[in-house]
């Protein structure tokens, strides 16, 4: 261990401090935001869609300070933690919790916030071992760690936000390419289906409605109890939306669903409602669901190339406009029965369009690949920088020794000692006996 520093836990420097189990039917448009694990995101905690709630006196334990920092207690983010830096009134609900330092006298919070950010694979690790993620204010307060000199703590925050600003620009550059190439994807496909990217003359073209062009097939309602993770001779799998849009594992599989239901490798699908209303999918075998529709051609058209034509924006821009602000989106067949589908007559000009379209987005997939890669690195080298920090490696000799000429420099073993005393001091304080003031006659 580094000079002058002390192994503890995270417990010794600070209390997880439960919120209070708000009712949603108390909500108002206008209020004190509360904060719920929603609104922690990217490292910060915003009260931008936040709800609210009528201020009162009895919440008032539960407030939220500018510096606390709120941990995500349950559910599928567990463990994702932000620190809130408005000096706005706010509450803290319930499943959130806020470190609260017992000294911020001795302890620098945004030292602290490294800290946790460090141990954040520790955090997930106890998270995540039952079958409903969650995290105990016990484990996290139990979670070993090492406490160093006041000056340290200081030194050891700036070198840390100079080293992650520049790694938060790159990886800022990285996702402005990403954007790019998304656009790029989009005028690819818009110009494929206009004609621009191949030679095939317009009045080699027919346009028809999609209610003239395709049969719109619905998937099968399965009831849950009847999925198996289990394949067997008469079983076939049971394609969901999340199977096409995050390819979740294991596979599910049901027996017996009928011919109609069927979609091979190369059939189109297409995601009927939820929050992927309007997703295309491809490439896979099985049952589809029923809130997923198969796309069946009665015309001569390529399956590819009507894949590619729905995924458009001449196609995804009739969706996103019909289903915006809808509480639940949805498609319809009246909505879509009507969108105009544009195709050469000869299916080989088609495949061409295909090749074209094909041959322009591949290049953008090495490209996303390649700057994937790039912010991965850039995400293990924060990792890095982290470790070295509370290994005591990030900063040099001639850091350390500025740090040791500053007038508050001392062992972290004395810090700890008034750190507990603060503690003591807080845990009396709420052990006294409240007396209520006599009224004077």
């Amino acid at each position: 261990m580094k000079e002058d520093w002390i192994e503890c836990e995270l417990g010794d420097l600070l209390k997880l401090k439960n919120g209070f189990a708000f009712q949603a039917t108390n909500y108002k448009k206008e209020g004190i935001p509360v904060f719920r694990i929603g609104d922690i995101n990217d490292w910060i905690v915003s009260a931008k869609n936040s709800v609210k709630i009528e201020e009162k006196e009895v919440y008032d334990e539960y407030i939220v300070e500018a510096g606390d920092i709120l941990i995500a207690m349950s559910g599928a983010t567990t463990g994702k933690f932000g620190i809130y830096h408005s000096t706005e009134k706010a509450y803290q609900n319930q499943r959130v919790g806020n470190l609260k330092l017992y000294s911020e006298n001795s302890i620098n919070k945004s030292f602290v916030f490294y800290l946790l950010y460090s141990l954040k694979r520790d955090i997930e690790r106890d998270a995540y071992g039952g079958a409903q993620p969650n995290i105990s204010g016990i484990k996290i307060e139990a979670l070993k760690t090492k406490l160093a000199p006041l000056p340290i703590q200081r030194a050891i925050v700036s070198k840390i936000e100079a080293l992650f600003s520049d790694l938060d620009n790159g990886i800022a550059n990285f996702k402005k390419a990403q954007d790019q190439l998304k656009i790029y994807r989009q005028a690819v496909l818009k110009k494929a289906f206009e004609g621009e990217l191949t030679k095939v003359l317009f009045n080699d073209w027919e346009y028809s409605t999609l209610k003239e062009s395709v049969k719109f097939s619905q998937g099968i309602q399965v009831d849950v109890n009847l999925q198996s993770e289990n394949k067997s001779n008469n079983s076939v799998r049971f394609l969901r939306i999340i199977d096409f849009t995050q390819g979740i594992d294991p596979a599910r599989y049901i027996e017996n669903p009928g011919e109609k239901y069927i979609v091979r490798k190369d059939d189109v699908s297409l995601v009927r409602y939820g929050a992927s209303t309007g997703f295309v999918c491809s490439n896979l075998e099985g049952a589809i669901a029923n809130n997923l529709f198969r796309i069946i051609p009665v015309k001569p058209i390529d399956k590819k190339y009507l894949y590619y034509f729905l995924c458009s924006p001449l196609f995804q821009n009739i969706i996103s406009q019909s289903v915006k602000g809808a509480a639940m989106p949805a498609i319809s067949f009246g909505l879509i029965n009507d969108v105009v589908l544009p195709f050469p007559k000869n299916i080989s000009d088609q495949a061409q369009i295909v090749q074209e379209i094909e041959s322009r987005l591949s290049v953008c997939d090495k490209m996303e690949q390649s700057i994937s890669e790039s912010i991965e690195k850039a995400e293990a080298l924060r990792q890095s920088i982290l470790k070295k920090a509370f290994e005591g490696k990030l900063l040099s000799q001639s850091e350390i020794e500025l740090c040791k000429k500053e007038a508050d420099y001392e062992p972290a073993s004395e810090l700890l000692k008034k750190i507990q005393a603060e503690k003591l001091a807080k845990e009396l304080e709420k052990k006294k006996p409240i007396t209520k003031k006599k009224s004077k006659k």
